[in-house]
């Protein structure tokens, strides 16, 4: 199968995983209504996905790293999609935990191996652009999620979300059985990576510090995408709906274009420092910040609704070059579990603490403060990622 082909395929698979991922966040209100839960409940919702996430990675990226890497892409994304449509079946909070729960194995085994199986099949020079191509499936498939989930929830209810988004996976993931092939070679069992590679990592400063930039930011963003379109509903009177639709079609446009942009300029600077992952990252955090801070205190709509887009597509920058970042700073054996130790970090420490966070901050103290406290972390995510671009000497680990 042609690079290009290979790339296709993996980029459909990730786009599913994200709307998957995010439409339970548009049917927050269907779904708090219907099985009677508070603000707390529903954003436990978003942090147990994280948390089995977060868990499932290293093992998955340990066993990926060791066997055929085609095998965990298919078995993982059939696993998600699956348990995607049985959400649609659940009856009362601890199933749609358990459905959570099998959504976040299937989806830590994918986003351990695909990354990097994309990546290889390009040159150094372009693997930025490659990588932020492939993660515009973030902002697009966040985007659809919210879309699909708010006008499918509004016309047919949201159990008839999930049994419709969750099908195309279970179709392509056997594609990808069939189609894809790991050329990385096959080591004799003794050269084989050991748990103990992922200890070396933690000891790797320039990605130890890229994980813990990464985690800041995802604490805002993670809390952000499963809290924005409830805070639209609320403040500024959209139905459901319309709060869903509006949320997605700024991620699509501001967050695509933050993905899409921040892997051209990285690879553009990348001729001139090896350090230009991370500076790309810092200055996308620090640009990002005032915007989402004026965004929360703007008293009209559209000017919020501006503002928010241009934090989104700031904040988006980052996306591909500091995945790039995760590749340049590790060897090829044991880039899966440098991917799913990289997953295990940016959730433990981010969004799988911020949705739980913010639906108990906005149960004391009001949604608007709850958020506000989430996009501080901000802050830190640009001092990581400064600590990386200062660690990193220009060699592998």
């Amino acid at each position: 199968m042609k690079p290009r082909n290979i790339f296709i395929l993996l980029a459909a698979i990730n786009l599913l995983n994200y709307i998957d991922r995010q439409i339970l966040f548009a049917v927050f209100p269907l779904i708090k209504i219907d099985l009677h839960l508070t603000d707390t409940q529903l954003g436990f919702l978003g942090s147990a996905f994280m948390i089995v996430y977060m868990l499932a990675a290293p093992v998955i990226g340990y066993f990926a790293d060791r066997t055929p890497r085609q095998i965990w892409i298919a078995s993982t994304a059939f696993l998600w999609s699956a348990a995607t449509m049985l959400t649609g079946l659940v009856k009362n909070y601890g199933q749609m935990i358990f459905a959570r729960g099998l959504i976040g194995v299937g989806e830590a085994g994918f986003t351990s191996v695909s990354p990097s199986f994309a990546a290889e099949q390009f040159p150094v020079k372009a693997r930025a652009k490659v990588l932020s191509l492939f993660a515009l499936a973030l902002p697009l498939g966040s985007a659809l999620g919210y879309l699909l989930g708010a006008g499918l929830g509004h016309r047919f209810g949201w159990r008839t979300a999930f049994y419709i988004v969750g099908l195309p996976g279970v179709i392509l993931a056997a594609v990808a059985l069939f189609a894809l092939k790991d050329k990385r070679m096959a080591a004799p069992k003794e050269q084989r990576p050991k748990a103990v590679e992922y200890l070396k990592l933690l000891k790797n400063k320039p990605f130890l510090f890229t994980c813990l930039s990464q985690a800041m930011g995802t604490f805002t963003l993670g809390g952000l995408a499963a809290w924005m379109p409830t805070y639209l509903h609320r403040y500024f009177d959209f139905n459901v709906a319309q709060a869903g639709a509006v949320f997605g079609g700024l991620t699509i446009i501001a967050g695509a274009a933050g993905t899409f942009l921040g892997g051209l300029i990285a690879d553009r600077l990348f001729i001139k420092t090896n350090k230009a992952y991370f500076l790309t990252a810092a200055a996308s955090f620090i640009l990002a910040l005032p915007f989402a801070f004026a965004a929360l205190f703007a008293t009209g709509k559209a000017a919020a609704l501006i503002l928010l887009g241009f934090a989104i597509m700031f904040v988006f920058l980052q996306t591909g070059p500091m995945n790039a970042a995760v590749v340049q700073v590790t060897y090829l054996k044991i880039r899966s579990m440098a991917f799913a130790l990289n997953i295990f970090i940016i959730h433990a420490l981010g969004d799988a603490l911020s949705p739980a966070f913010i639906g108990r901050a906005s149960d004391i103290y009001g949604l608007k403060t709850a958020v506000f406290t989430a996009v501080l972390f901000i802050i830190p995510a640009a001092l990581f990622a400064l600590a990386a671009a200062r660690a990193h000497n220009g060699r592998a680990a």
